[in-house]
């Protein structure tokens, strides 16, 4: 295993998704969030059929099509429908603060619908990052933004993506799990469009750039995590994916003159800590347990 390369390609992925999610708000003051969303979709879906036919992968395996991976598929829509709209609507590094409870809430999910044990330690580790998504959207608050609930709604249906995952037949191959995803991304950019009656914006020249961008950082970050992954350890990895944040709020300063105020920055504090215990946590469970073994 090569922890620092992994390690270095991780960081490498968290900045890269930083300015795909850039480029998405960028365009998204002057393209409907749905055709965003096709775009990525199909761009995306036609890169992962190519790999899929490259690598000799079956499309139409009747495993891949069975009612778990549409679920995932499902999720996946879902989660990119509100993950754009708040781009669009809420500042970059809120997006990203509160996007950073999302393994707390595959954690929280792994306990109440997979069966996993999750003791004291941990539940009170997800409290208190839960406590730190309130203090970045404030309820109730002066300050609370009605829009920023789409970024929690985001971080249930990537949560939710990510349980069925663990429960996906091994024999189907990564590529064609992704093609389906971005499929269905581009479907759900139609059913929006559609449903809210969104008018399609004619490319602009200067869209190229931003749209080639988005879609050109999703790739390589993508390709990055999916080598990291392989090559390294993911004990050593996952701490290096709070990053992300670091990147988003510097994407946010610059591009978008973006300010985080006291609160935000102490409730994004609260939920990497949050995160941190509850990763340090689970991984000395599995020394604890791969000794008992």
């Amino acid at each position: 295993m090569n922890n620092v390369h992994g390690i270095l390609l991780i960081i490498g992925s968290m900045a890269a998704f930083a300015l795909e999610d850039m480029f998405i708000k960028h365009l998204s003051t002057s393209v409907p969030t749905g055709q965003i969303m096709i775009v990525l979709g199909v761009s995306c879906g036609f890169l992962f059929t190519g790999m899929s036919l490259v690598t000799r992968k079956r499309i139409f395996d009747p495993l891949a099509w069975q009612p778990l991976p549409m679920a995932r598929a499902g999720a996946e829509a879902f989660g990119a429908v509100t993950f754009v709209t708040a781009l669009s609507l809420v500042e970059l590094s809120t997006v990203a603060a509160v996007f950073q409870a999302m393994p707390l809430a595959v954690t929280m999910g792994a306990a109440l619908f997979l069966g996993e044990h999750v003791g004291w330690r941990r539940w009170s580790a997800i409290g208190i990052g839960f406590v730190g998504v309130l203090m970045i959207i404030r309820p109730g608050l002066a300050g609370f933004q009605p829009e920023s609930l789409f970024v929690v709604a985001t971080v249930v249906a990537i949560a939710a993506r990510d349980l069925i995952t663990r429960k996906l037949d091994a024999r189907v191959a990564s590529s064609v799990v992704a093609l389906q995803a971005y499929v269905a991304i581009a479907l759900a950019g139609a059913a929006l469009m559609v449903l809210s009656a969104q008018p399609v914006a004619p490319l602009q020249t200067g869209q190229v750039g931003p749209y080639l961008g988005a879609i050109g950082f999703g790739v390589l970050a993508y390709y990055a995590i999916v080598t990291a992954m392989r090559i390294g350890e993911a004990s050593a990895l996952t701490p290096f994916r709070y990053t992300r944040l670091v990147f988003s709020i510097a994407a946010g300063m610059l591009m978008f003159g973006e300010r985080p105020d006291v609160m935000t920055l102490a409730g994004a504090s609260l939920i990497i800590l949050s995160g941190m215990y509850t990763f340090i946590r689970e991984r000395r469970l599995a020394r604890e347990l791969a000794v008992a073994a």
